[in-house]
């Protein structure tokens, strides 16, 4: 008789630590969860200006789109900054493109290979870009094509 009181009362004694070890464990994942929540929002105001306030010079939107935490808005908000700001590239030296070009083939290539973009945002940028260029239509499409291998399926 004792005996099976005292596994009992080990049992009962069990489930009870057991309960308050599980209501101690439950609120500091919620807190996790929110601080992790906040510092991402935070992270995101801090990269994420708005199209008003984002510089527009070339490399400070090269950056942004260089940059892997960018998401696919703000993707798309440098990229018309890049073709209304920088959309022409300068005359071809003859069979060759301007020194200039390996900017917009980098920009092509990083778009191409960016985990938050998508096929309207390299497909916009890609048709923008070679309307405001035709004579470097062949070779936009050559840097696309080679950005676009390059993902790795």
């Amino acid at each position: 008789m004792e005996i099976t009181l005292l596994i009992k009362s080990i049992v009962g004694l069990v489930f009870i630590l057991g309960f308050l070890i599980f209501i101690l464990i439950l609120p500091s994942r919620n807190k996790k969860k929110l601080q992790k929540e906040l510092a991402r929002k935070k992270n995101i105001k801090k990269i994420a200006p708005t199209k008003d306030s984002m510089k527009t010079d070339l490399e400070s939107l090269r950056a942004i789109i260089k940059d892997k935490k960018s998401d696919k808005h703000l993707l798309k908000e440098a990229l018309e900054l890049v073709i209304k700001h920088h959309g022409t590239i300068q005359k071809k030296l003859g069979l060759r493109a301007h020194p200039d070009f390996e900017i917009y083939k980098d920009i092509l290539f990083t778009i191409c290979r960016h985990k938050n973009t998508n096929k309207h945002l390299i497909l916009n940028f890609d048709k923008e870009l070679g309307k405001l260029n035709p004579t470097y239509k062949s070779d936009i499409n050559d840097a696309l094509t080679r950005g676009l291998n390059s993902r790795g399926v």
